[in-house]
């Protein structure tokens, strides 16, 4: 290969020479522009310029002939699925913990792979380097499988089945420790629900990989962090350990943060964290957020909307540095437009008629502190954007949908259509997988629940719509609004099984489960697909992984919580939000005020625009258009997260402008370090705290 670089913004610089067959003809621009950045980098990627202008066929036979490894090194292997499932089945412990006192669940990949390579080093030393490396790609299978055992189980048992406890009637003077968990929901419930939903939610990915890795190459932070963390690890050419430093440098910042940011929660469970931040540590301690009280004189009694803030967070900051200025910005304006704007006027409105009979007030204003949760109001037109604008953009694409879920007839392939069908995973997995999987969630909601079987096939069918939509806001901005994908279904419930709490509960459950699930795949699949991975491969660990994590997560949940008791010793943000949202809307639609209402109306006609006015654009003019899921998303999450990742696509951008070499080369790379130092700190801050609550139950 000769060392001349072609400058894509220069039409008259030279391409470098290519290796060709023979008698193989020269590809179109668009791809030879793609083969060229391959050659010229060490980690191969397509430009925004190229991701507009190549075919869905030129992008797989650019990833297939430059970035995919073949068979040239291990990778699903038993090694790979053991490690990652015993990692997963600790992890999941920790992310329970997490959920039930914080309300978020954190994704473990990165966690995992750091672990497993420092374990396997270990394993190796001991043995006198008799047992070979495990290889980067073992490494990504290993991570695939460590996720789904430790993310895709645990925040539903939390919520849902949490919720269910709380909503348990209990008869007067009946002490809450004599509820016992096992008596509200029975052990065989929460295993077969948590394996099936987990299961879904894997074969439920299949035809969304192709269109949203493959072919849209949206971002997913954290699976492209995952395979900057990986490369490094594995690093041999001087860039590369360049780029290893500076990610070294980034985790290093990321644990530090991550530990001086140490919840209260973790504090009050563990004692010797306590002790230490109140003396030797006290003036280094990060807050987890700084509330910004200016905006309480827009609302009345000067009260503070919750989530008003800037939330001081390596990995919100370093996820925005990934996503960019175009998501980032449609975030903060979205969100803006809510604090500001909508919710003042609303909050003001309800002031003024909170008194007036059959009045149905917007917000739930507390009984007593000084603060308005507007999130919980504005979800519904925020999720309805969200929907409505996946729905519409799968409608805009079904053509490549379909050639991806189905394949592409013998006679229609190349040579390489040919070969990605052999390492895709099949669109019949999917159904052979499905019709089992509908059988029996359909069998324990009638059996457990007391739901119809037709409600209960719309629960599994409207699993896809969810996960979709989850998997897209995942795509585009490392956040997964499990929470907000579980109130769609309950708002549908509340007509489909009306005073029936236990089916909007286990509607909720199955659509927040299945689309955790499929989003942790994409995010995986993200990693393999940049590090050249066999996806098939990478999907068989997934689905092995569920099984580690329900054999885990469901005596753990016993285990944690034993009583009602002990299940109110926690803060349950999250659980509490499932039990009111259950709790009105199992008295029918009716109880929304009438504001969600127009909310959910307008946020679905803004779902259909935009992706119709963005596919009507020329492809430079789209990069301008805001993202749909990014002003959706504004609605469902506090202002703190969008603030933290506009911040962060901030830094990104003054970074380019000043020294853009560098930016180019170490952005991702310091990102990752980031995400990846705060990660594994929260995670064994929560391990940690589980331990000690696990000891004291």
């Amino acid at each position: 290969m000769t060392n001349s670089a072609h400058n894509p913004s220069d039409p008259s610089a030279p391409y470098p020479v290519e290796h060709r067959a023979p008698n193989e003809p020269l590809p179109p621009n668009g791809e030879r522009e793609a083969r060229a950045v391959a050659q010229s980098s060490p980690t191969p990627h397509l430009t925004p310029e190229q991701l507009a202008t190549m075919t869905p066929e030129q992008k797989d036979r650019w990833w297939f002939e430059n970035v995919y490894q073949g068979d040239r090194m291990p990778q699903l292997t038993w090694r790979a699925v053991i490690m990652g499932g015993i990692l997963g089945m600790a992890m999941s412990a920790a992310n329970l913990y997490t959920t039930l006192s914080i309300g978020w669940a954190f994704g473990i990949a990165i966690t995992a792979c750091v672990l497993s390579f420092v374990i396997w080093n270990f394993v190796r030393f001991c043995s006198g380097n008799n047992i070979s490396q495990m290889s980067v790609l073992e490494n990504a299978c290993m991570a695939s499988c460590a996720s789904a055992a430790g993310y895709s189980t645990g925040s539903t048992i939390a919520t849902m089945f949490g919720a269910l406890v709380l909503l348990h009637d209990v008869p007067e003077g009946t002490p809450l420790s004599s509820v016992k968990t096992w008596d509200v929901t029975p052990v065989w419930v929460v295993t077969v629900f948590t394996l099936c939903t987990g299961l879904m939610g894997v074969f439920l990915a299949i035809p969304m990989k192709r269109q949203m890795v493959n072919h849209e190459q949206l971002p997913f932070p954290s699976g492209t962090a995952a395979a900057e963390t990986l490369r490094s690890l594995y690093s041999q050419s001087k860039e590369a350990l360049q780029k290893a430093y500076v990610l070294v440098a980034g985790l290093g910042a990321g644990l530090l943060i991550g530990f001086l940011r140490v919840g209260d929660d973790v504090l009050g469970a563990v004692g010797f964290l306590k002790r230490l931040f109140e003396t030797p540590l006290r003036f280094l301690r990060i807050p987890t957020e700084i509330e910004m009280g200016f905006i309480n004189k827009l609302y009345p009694g000067g009260r503070h909307p919750a989530g008003f803030a800037f939330e001081p967070s390596a990995l919100l900051i370093a996820a925005g540095m990934i996503v960019g200025m175009r998501i980032s910005v449609s975030l903060l304006i979205s969100s803006l437009v809510l604090y500001f704007g909508v919710g003042p006027w609303l909050a003001n409105l309800d002031d003024v008629n909170r008194a007036v009979e059959g009045y149905k007030l917007s917000f739930i204003w507390p009984a007593a502190g000084d603060t308005i949760t507007i999130t919980r109001w504005s979800l519904w037109g925020g999720t309805a954007v969200m929907v409505f604008a996946s729905l519409t953009s799968v409608a805009l694409q079904w053509r490549t949908i379909v050639r991806a879920f189905i394949g592409v007839r013998a006679g229609e392939q190349d040579k390489t259509g040919a070969e990605m069908q052999k390492i895709e995973v099949p669109g019949l997995w999917m159904i052979a997988g499905m019709l089992p999987i509908t059988i029996a969630m359909v069998w324990l909601q009638i059996q457990a629940f007391g739901v119809s079987w037709y409600a209960g096939l719309i629960a599994v069918a409207m699993s896809f719509v969810l996960s979709l939509v989850a998997s897209r806001a995942t795509g585009e901005t490392d956040t997964t609004p499990i929470g907000a994908m579980g109130k769609v279904m309950q708002l549908m419930f509340a007509a489909l099984a009306p005073k029936n709490i236990a089916a909007n509960l286990a509607s909720a459950g199955i659509a927040a489960n299945s689309a955790s699930s499929s989003a942790d795949l994409l995010t995986d699949l993200k990693t393999g697909y940049l590090l050249g991975a066999n996806p098939r491969k990478q999907f068989l660990a997934q689905f092995f992984g569920v099984f580690f994590g329900t054999v885990a997560i469901v005596p753990i949940w016993y285990l944690m919580v034993p009583t009602r008791e002990k299940l109110e010793t926690f803060a349950l943000p999250s659980t509490r939000s499932w039990e009111a949202v259950a709790r009105v809307l199992t008295k029918g639609i009716g109880e929304l005020p009438q504001s969600a209402v127009y909310a959910i109306l307008i946020g679905a006609s803004i779902g259909i625009l935009l992706p119709l006015i963005e596919r009507a654009l020329p492809p430079k003019a789209r990069k301008f258009m805001p993202s749909a899921t990014g002003i959706g998303l504004a609605w469902v999450m506090p202002f703190q997260n969008a603030f933290s990742f506009f911040v962060g696509a901030v830094i990104a951008l003054l970074w380019s402008g000043a020294h853009k070499k560098s930016y180019e080369k170490f952005n991702v790379a310091t990102a990752s370090g980031l995400i990846a130092g705060e990660s594994l700190m929260a995670a064994a801050l929560a391990i940690i705290a589980t331990a000690v609550g696990l000891l004291n139950v």
